[in-house]
């Protein structure tokens, strides 16, 4: 098939994780770029309303799909209602997240197979199911949220930081298969960025962050949306199995990020 004649018009872009932080900054970005949008949440569906009303007030479309994406039931639903409504994921951002903050030693099964399942196995069987329409229309892209975690481990942070490495790993995995297709799939990588949802054993780095990095801030939301509505363009077209990171500097310059205390609960 033809590659689509305009990807917007026939399909969508879904953000995962979209009803607060970088994934609301996200969902907004691209509705103002002209992308319809499904908005994702599992437990925040106030904050993902609020965010379709926002892109809706701007004049753009969007719609909420809530639903556990460690669920792969779920899942399958979510693309439904989305295609349903608007066609298509041409653009999927996996940007919804887990962690689960505790040492070695207190890590169990129960702890670790949460974090694997939201932050690696779910943007596998995302990709997985948006992509075959993507390569059938031969336009797509994919942009994976990772963390500076994953070159830059903090104590406590195993599960964490293994499944952000997988998931800047798959990346390049499914860059070799997709690209010959018109489709990419790159990673963003944040630094210390200001939330109101990181766990609390983060919020000494991020008091920190005028001492620990260059640009002397903490990065936004806005700051990591801007890099993937980028790798969403039509002008993003030859980036493709990369690993952007948005830190101010935070992995050019060594900091003791070993300053963050490992939890035992």
């Amino acid at each position: 098939m033809a590659a689509t004649q305009d990807p917007q018009r026939d399909g969508c872009a879904l953000v995962t994780g979209a009803g607060r932080g970088i994934g609301a900054a996200c969902a907004k970005g691209l509705a103002a770029d002209g992308w319809r949008v499904g908005v994702h949440f599992n437990t925040n569906a106030a904050g993902a309303d609020a965010v379709v009303e926002e892109i809706r007030a701007a004049g753009g479309e969007a719609i909420a799909v809530g639903g556990d994406l460690a669920d792969p039931d779920a899942l399958e639903s979510i693309f439904a209602r989305l295609e349903e409504a608007f066609g298509p994921v041409f653009v999927l951002v996996n940007n919804a997240g887990a962690w689960s903050h505790r040492t070695l030693g207190g890590t169990k099964d129960e702890h670790w197979d949460p974090v694997l399942d939201v932050n690696l196995s779910a943007p596998f069987r995302a990709i997985r199911r948006a992509v075959p329409k993507m390569l059938k229309h031969r336009w797509g892209r994919i942009v994976n949220v990772s963390s500076f975690s994953a070159d830059m481990p903090v104590a406590g942070q195993s599960s964490y930081t293994a499944s952000k490495g997988g998931l800047e790993a798959l990346t390049r995995a499914v860059t070799a298969e997709v690209a010959r297709k018109g489709v990419t799939a790159n990673t963003v990588a944040p630094g210390l960025i200001e939330a109101d949802y990181h766990p609390k054993e983060f919020q000494a780095l991020i008091d920190a962050a005028p001492q620990l990095i260059p640009a002397k801030r903490a990065g936004t939301a806005e700051d990591v949306a801007a890099c993937v509505r980028f790798l969403a363009s039509p002008g993003a077209a030859y980036v493709n199995g990369i690993v952007l990171t948005v830190d101010g500097g935070l992995s050019a310059s060594p900091v003791p990020l070993g300053m963050l205390p490992a939890s035992t609960t």
